[in-house]
C-alpha cells in the first residue's frame, strides 16, 4: 500500500513538473514572437482570384529602441534590401535640460540629458509590406501604436478612366468642328477654348490615374522611433570671475582726509574772494575803537 502511495505522488509531481515547463516554453515563445505579431499585418492583401479590388496600404507606427541611431541604419538597409526607397529621415537629438556642478575651483561638470528620435517615411513594394514590417519589429523595445490602413480606390480609377474616354470622344467631335470652319469667328474660338477645356480635364485625370497606381505599387510607412533618456557628461573649465574693486579702510580713510582738505581749500578761496570787503570791514571796526571814548564824553 506504500509503495502505490508513494508511486502515485511521483507520477503526479512529473506530471506537474512536465506541465509547468511546457506553459513556461509557451510563455517564452509568445513573448519573442510579440514584437513581429504587434506590428505584423495580411490587411487587404491583394488576392489575385479578385482583380477589381486596388487597395492603397498605408502604416503608422511609433516604438521605443535601445539605440535609434542604429535602429535607423537597421531599417534603412532593410528598406533597400526590400526594394524600397527612403523619402523623409530626420534623425535629431532633443535636450531635455542642462545641470551644471562645480566640482573643483577652475573645473565645472556639465550634464545634458537629452532624447535621441527619428521621423521617417518610407516606401515598399505593396506585396512587401507585411515582410518589412516583420523585419523592422527586431528593432522594437516598445510599440507605443500601429495603423494600418488599407483603401480601395478601384472605382476612383474607373471614375478616372471614363473621364478620359469620355473628353476624348469629345475632343474628337470638337476638332472636326474646329476644322471644318462652318461656324462664325465667336463660335470658332469658344469651340477651341473648349477643346482645351476638355485636353486639361483628360490630363489631370490621367495624372490622377498615375498617383493612384503609384500608391498601390508602393505601400508607405510612416514611422517615428526613439530612445529613452540618455545623459552626457563633460568637465569644462571655469573662468574665475573678475569681482568689483573695493579698496580698502586705509585707502577709504586717506581718500576721506584728502576731500576734507579739499573742502577746506575750496572754503579759503570762497573767502578769498571777499578780501575788499573784509578789508574795509577791519578799518571801520578800528576806527570805532579808537573814537568812541571821544563820542561818548562829548
Amino acid at each position: 500500500m506504500l509503495k502505490k502511495i508513494l508511486f502515485f505522488f511521483v507520477v503526479t509531481a512529473l506530471y506537474t513538473g512536465c506541465k509547468n515547463e511546457s506553459n513556461h516554453s509557451e510563455n517564452m515563445a509568445m513573448d519573442a514572437a510579440a514584437p513581429e505579431t504587434f506590428v505584423s499585418s495580411t490587411a487587404a492583401v491583394e488576392n489575385n482570384k479578385d482583380s477589381t479590388r486596388k487597395f492603397i496600404r498605408t502604416a503608422d507606427l511609433k516604438f521605443k529602441v535601445k539605440d535609434a541611431i542604429r535602429s535607423t541604419y537597421d531599417i534603412e538597409n532593410i528598406i533597400v534590401k526590400q526594394g524600397g526607397f527612403v523619402t523623409y529621415t530626420n534623425l535629431a537629438s532633443t535636450i531635455n535640460y542642462t545641470k551644471s556642478t562645480q566640482i573643483k575651483e577652475d573645473s565645472i561638470s556639465k550634464s545634458t540629458f537629452y532624447t535621441v528620435n527619428n521621423t521617417m517615411k518610407l516606401r515598399v513594394p505593396n506585396y512587401k509590406l507585411d515582410t518589412v514590417l516583420k523585419e523592422i519589429a527586431r528593432n522594437i523595445d516598445f510599440l507605443d501604436y500601429r495603423i494600418i490602413k488599407a483603401d480601395d480606390v478601384a472605382l476612383n480609377l474607373m471614375t478616372n478612366d471614363l473621364t478620359q474616354e469620355r473628353n476624348i470622344s469629345n475632343e474628337d467631335r470638337l476638332r472636326k468642328a474646329i476644322d471644318n470652319k462652318s461656324g462664325r469667328l465667336n463660335d470658332i474660338t469658344n469651340a477651341e477654348d473648349n477643346l482645351e477645356s476638355k485636353q486639361e480635364k483628360r490630363d489631370a485625370a490621367r495624372i490622377s490615374n498615375l498617383r493612384l497606381k503609384d500608391q498601390i505599387n508602393f505601400s508607405t510607412i510612416n514611422l517615428v522611433l526613439y530612445q529613452r533618456q540618455d545623459v552626457k557628461n563633460e568637465i569644462i573649465g571655469s573662468r574665475k570671475i573678475i569681482e568689483e574693486y573695493k579698496p580698502g579702510f586705509g585707502s577709504k580713510f586717506l581718500t576721506t582726509l584728502m576731500g576734507g582738505w579739499m573742502l577746506l581749500e575750496t572754503l579759503i578761496l570762497f573767502i578769498a574772494q571777499f578780501w575788499a570787503l573784509l578789508l574795509l570791514a577791519s578799518v571801520l571796526i578800528l576806527l570805532y575803537k579808537r573814537f568812541r571814548h571821544r563820542v561818548f564824553k562829548k
